[in-house]
């Protein structure tokens, strides 16, 4: 009665899922429908929303990289303290290389709730970091700053 029970085996191969003869799991939805978007998908899509309806009043954007990092580094050389953790920032253009703007998206996502208040959140700072960038206030990049 108390035979304890063998580990498996492990095979030559790499273990699939193949229960009862059905063939391989597939995907849950088709790509085409949102359900198949990642969280990083949508958070990438909601900087570019962003970036596109500042583009239209601001050509000199597209001469701007936009970058969604998951977090800011920890390596020391960033201009944030212990107490609070940058949501965005900017790297100037310097020899040939592009200015960019840096959303990170888990700081983001953990201060949000649901997607209308992401995505007004990626707004702002989008705008933040332009008006930084472009020497300007973030009310002079989009009149509607601060607004919501």
């Amino acid at each position: 009665m108390d035979s304890p029970v063998p580990p498996r085996a492990a095979g030559p191969g790499p273990r699939r899922r193949d229960r009862h003869g059905r063939g391989m799991r597939g995907p849950i939805a088709p790509p085409q429908v949102p359900l198949a978007a990642s969280r990083a998908d949508v958070f990438a899509d909601l900087v570019q929303d962003s970036v596109e309806r500042l583009e239209r009043r601001w050509p000199q954007l597209a001469e701007i990289d936009f970058l969604v990092l998951e977090v800011p580094r920890l390596d020391g050389s960033g201009p944030w303290s212990d107490e609070a953790v940058p949501l965005g920032g900017t790297i100037p253009a310097r020899e040939g290389r592009r200015a960019r703007v840096v959303v990170y998206r888990r700081p983001v996502e953990i201060r949000t709730k649901g997607r209308d208040e992401r995505a007004a959140l990626v707004h702002e700072i989008v705008v933040e970091q332009v008006a930084e960038l472009l020497g300007l206030t973030p009310e002079t990049v989009d009149p509607r700053y601060g607004e919501d």
